[in-house]
């Protein structure tokens, strides 16, 4: 639930996800907008309020980053990826060389960045990384330990989780949904994350690295064909006995032989709608989000043959249940549970059994709780309950061994007396669900929803062994030598579980969640866990925005905003700022709580930034958000937000590029600030001109104050899908009347030529696909990035010949910057390319080098000397390389 409580910033209810779909032969398809956006969920043009959810700020996420590359029409048919993906291979290089920003640690809790209106410094979490969707061990490696991105590739460790290497980041797709290591040692990894929703973070299919401890991932270990291509992957499930490995995805459950060739093809086993699997189940109109398997596993002791999935849509569909099969997966039946399980209640499902098969533990969303969750009686919670199978039969009966109250009272910091109404465990059991059983002990288990939980008696009682954090505690104080708060706190929002089995090694659990990864041992009883990120090798950071500026010690200032871990500042060490050490320990600090959205910083001076939370909450430091004394005070950062009726979740603004005291910002409409860093409250912004009722500014520019505001409203594809461009150019504020050739899709970026004084030259970009790739209503349009010399009369696609080996690449666009010698640089979910305008004329692009990790690069940035060029990436960090 995404809300901004002064003195609070939540985490993890907000991620802000941005639909990586970096993949060979992604598959998009309208279900992601139908599903998520459903008829009459858009209020106005920017934020998504949807009927089949409760928690409407974290739909108007997903919406935020599926909208533009979706647009217009919902529908991308398959091989977009793959096409796109081919043909940046075959695209000429501007030989380039990256280095990595943000490699220092980011301390989530640094003692001196705890303004208690923005920071959620103090809370506990402590060292943080981008969120983890996939954990594995190696049983045949004592120490090794895989983690998955959810948009950052695989890391190794080889010690235990101390430091970490990246092994994946030049495959196609960078998103995980699954790793799985194979009793022949293999490292199964199963690309598209699906903790989400489902096709979020579209993946380019499964992987296999045969030596995964010195080994990394290369396009050639891809396993199978294309019939994955276009999914998202939750679990990978072997079933040794019967040689198989299963996956459950978004488009069903598929199977395959453990040891069939490579290229041997996944076998789709269980697709309910698509009359796969011999269930008969009747879907009705549920097209765009049919079959979506949530969790398959096997039943130690059956002999590889009881197989049980959960396939199910979070919102509720006729094909929802429980389902078994007696052959090893060749045929299925729809499970009756008996007991305390509500067959009508059945939505997203995690299982998990004891290593004996003896006992079968389930947690559950409720749809029934889902739906009701808009609305002024909307309930606390979406969780139907946690329950357990004690005969590990899929029917049952089962016994209710934990609701959301019980868990409550369990130590947790969600609690109602504490963290207020509405938020109460398992709010976002749809999104929040992990689950694993003590392989030594079936009554041992670990259950993650927003906070991990751990019963060690089968579920009779349950401790809150990972708190949400320590605000509102009795043993909370921001006086640090009056905090008595214990250790069991780590960062929100849990999505991954694993227990190792080193030989000689006390076994340990492994934590992943959306700040990173924690692990300690599974017979530990008192408070603590060991920070796997501390080291700040474990680099996952998703970012949404970069921007920089130069301190007076020497050095940058490198902020951005990332996905539910604040707005973060890199600094060098020893950096210092009016007398103040910001960085004595060669760390990241987090001033800036919940999710980061866009930036603006001075680059005069890197300690004054503008950072937004979420749609337009525009909040601004004047001295990098440091609070002097220990206790967070006094307050270093201020709201200066304008009361805007329809901003988009992550909401435009900028710095004039000719006059710095003269800031734009776009929501539903333009507003212009001429006190920028004097700013001491929204009322600071004026309201200047008006997209239109309905709209949603989408990207703005400003150079002599001529502004140019793109829009979308309504912002859904499909039907409704509209787009526009607002100027003042000539003068007074306009419409545009884009030409009939321009796409009729997403308009992402806007900037203005620096070389035209009179503002008349501006390139836009566009996010989706061209019309080779979109289906249905809606002319899509050619080309990516597009150019008017005359104000916005006319409008000239500089995209490249299409079909010709330097056309920029037919991928969503995210951003564009022009360098001091004219070159165009563009950020593309496929990474950044260049059109050196002087030495090869408009419309021949160029890959920007070969080194920079395949997450999509969502943001640029100059350095202050304009000489470098920062790359935000939404799961590797920030980069940095030569300007062009």
């Amino acid at each position: 639930m995404k809300r901004y409580v002064p003195g609070r910033r939540l985490y993890g209810p907000r991620p802000r996800l941005l639909l990586s779909l970096l993949a060979a032969g992604a598959l998009v398809t309208s279900g992601a907008v139908a599903a998520l956006a459903a008829p009459g969920s858009n209020n106005g043009g920017g934020n998504h309020v949807n009927s089949d959810s409760g928690d409407d700020d974290l739909m108007s996420s997903f919406a935020a980053f599926q909208d533009p590359r979706l647009s217009p029409s919902g529908q991308v048919t398959a091989g977009a990826y793959s096409a796109a993906w081919q043909h940046v291979q075959g695209m000429p290089v501007a030989p380039s060389s990256y280095s990595e920003v943000t490699t220092q640690p980011l301390n989530a809790d640094a003692l001196h960045y705890r303004d208690h209106g923005a920071s959620n410094s103090g809370g506990g979490a402590g060292f943080s990384a981008g969120r983890i969707a996939a954990l594995a061990t190696d049983p045949s490696h004592p120490g090794v330990v895989y983690a998955g991105g959810a948009d950052g590739g695989v890391f190794r460790s080889a010690d235990d989780g101390a430091a970490w290497t990246p092994i994946a980041d030049h495959l196609p797709a960078l998103s995980v949904g699954a790793l799985a290591v194979a009793p022949d040692g293999a490292l199964w990894l199963a690309t598209g994350e699906a903790t989400t929703a489902f096709d979020n973070f579209l993946g380019s299919g499964v992987y296999r690295l045969a030596n995964p401890a010195t080994s990394t991932f290369g396009s050639a270990d891809k396993v199978g064909g294309g019939e994955l291509d276009n999914a998202s992957i939750h679990t990978l499930r072997f079933d040794t006995d019967a040689g198989y490995l299963f996956a459950a995805t978004s488009h069903g459950v598929f199977r395959r032989g453990i040891h069939d060739a490579q290229g041997t093809a996944w076998q789709k086993v269980l697709a309910p709608c698509a009359g796969v699997g011999g269930s008969g189940v009747a879907c009705g109109t549920t097209p765009y989000y049919a079959d979506i398997a949530n969790d398959v596993v096997v039943q130690p002791g059956s002999g590889g043959k009881k197989i049980l999935a959960n396939v199910a849509w979070r919102s509720g569909a006729g094909y929802n249940g429980f389902y078994y099969s007696s052959d090893g997966g060749t045929t299925w039946a729809v499970a009756n549970p008996l007991g305390a399980i509500n067959p009508r209640e059945i939505g997203n499902a995690t299982f998990a059994y004891s290593a004996d098969g003896s006992r079968l533990y389930v947690v559950m969303e409720s749809p029934v709780l889902l739906n009701k969750q808009v609305g002024a009686n909307a309930p606390a919670t979406v969780l139907a309950g946690v329950y357990v199978s004690p005969s590990g039969d899929v029917n049952g009966p089962y016994n209710q061994i934990a609701t959301s109250a019980q868990l409550a009272a369990s130590g947790s910091a969600m609690a109602l007396p504490i963290i207020g109404p509405g938020y109460q465990p398992g709010v976002q059991a749809w999104y929040d669900q992990s689950l694993i059983v003590d392989p030594t002990d079936p009554m041992h288990v670990y259950m993650g929803l927003e906070e991990l939980f751990e019963s060690r008696d089968g579920g009779a009682s349950w401790h809150a062994a990972g708190r949400y954090w320590n605000f509102g505690l009795a043993c909370f104080s921001y006086t640090v030598a009056a905090n008595t708060c214990d250790g069991d706190v780590m960062h929100s929002d849990q999505h991954a579980l694993a227990v190792s089995s080193w030989p000689g090694r006390a076994p340990e659990v492994f934590v992943g969640n959306d700040g990173g990864a924690y692990a300690r041992p599974t017979a530990q009883t008192v408070p603590g866990w060991r920070n796997l990120n501390a080291s700040g090798t474990l680099r996952t950071y998703q970012y949404y925005s970069v921007g920089a500026g130069t301190l007076p010690s020497g050095g940058d200032a490198v902020w951005g905003g990332l996905q539910d871990n604040g707005v973060v500042l890199s600094t060098p060490t020893g950096a210092t700022y009016q007398g103040q050490q910001l960085n004595p320990s060669g760390q990241m600090a987090e001033p800036f709580g919940g999710d980061g959205g866009d930036e603006l910083v001075n680059p005069a001076n890197g300690c004054q930034t503008l950072a937004e939370y979420t749609d337009l909450t525009m909040q601004l430091t004047n001295n990098c958000g440091y609070t002097a004394a220990d206790d967070g005070t006094p307050q270093a950062i201020i709201n200066v937000a304008p009361e805007d009726p329809g901003p988009r979740f992550i909401a435009p603004f900028k710095a004039d590029a000719a006059d710095a005291g003269y800031w734009v910002a776009g929501g539903e409409f333009v507003w212009v600030n001429t006190k920028t860093w004097a700013s001491t409250s929204g009322a600071d912004w004026q309201n200047v001109a008006d997209s239109g009722a309905g709209h949603s500014i989408t990207a703005i520019a400003s150079q002599n104050h001529v502004v140019y505001a793109p829009w979308c409203g309504s912002c859904n594809p499909g039907s409704a899908f509209a787009r526009g461009m607002l100027t003042n150019y000539g003068g007074t504020w306009h419409q545009l009347s884009l030409p009939a050739n321009f796409p009729d899709r997403y308009i992402q970026a806007v900037t203005i030529d620096p070389a035209d004084a009179t503002g008349a030259t501006a390139y836009a970009v566009l996010s989706g696909f061209s019309r080779h790739w979109n289906v249905g209503p809606g002319e899509a349009g050619t080309g990516h990035v597009w150019r008017t010399t005359d104000g916005g009369a006319t409008w000239t696609d500089v995209s490249g010949a299409d079909g010709a080996a330097d056309q920029l690449v037919d991928a969503p666009g995210d951003h564009i910057l022009v360098a001091p010698d004219g070159t165009l640089v563009v950020a593309t979910d496929l990474g950044v390319f260049t059109d050196n305008v002087k030495a090869d004329g408009l419309g021949h692009w160029k890959r920007l080098g070969t080194d920079l990790p395949t997450a999509v690069a969502i943001y640029l940035a100059p350095s202050p000397d304009r000489k470098s060029l920062y790359i935000a990436t939404h799961g590797r960090g920030v980069w940095k390389t030569a300007m062009p």
